[in-house]
């Protein structure tokens, strides 16, 4: 994968987080506030003010997550976002994240 086919990846990535979790805000589910700064999506749960980080490494053509439960990385598969460690998809252990730091079910896809 070339440089910008990766760029543009991560961006439709970042933007694909950051609206189901607004939506999810928008229904009240969650209680979240999301702003972004180039690469970098911070998802903010007001109720405990915890966060959670996703960013685009190109260099390394993966996603990085920082959350309470750790920090990771993915790499593309195919479709997915794949967990270079476990193999656990992006969006499945994003919503197991979200899930744990907002204290209500999250489920983004």
């Amino acid at each position: 994968m070339s440089e910008s086919e990766f760029l543009a990846l991560a961006e439709a990535t970042l933007n694909q987080i950051e609206a189901a979790l607004d939506r999810l805000n928008d229904e009240d589910v969650l209680d979240v506030e999301c702003s972004r700064s180039g690469n970098v999506l911070e998802i903010e749960f007001i109720d405990n003010g915890t966060k959670i980080i996703v960013n685009s490494q190109a260099p390394m053509r993966e996603m990085w997550v920082a959350a309470r439960s750790g920090g990771f990385h993915y790499k593309r598969d195919g479709d997915e976002w794949v967990n270079t460690r476990d193999g656990s998809e992006l969006f499945a252990a994003l919503s197991s994240m979200a899930s744990e730091q907002a204290g209500a079910t999250v489920v983004l896809k």
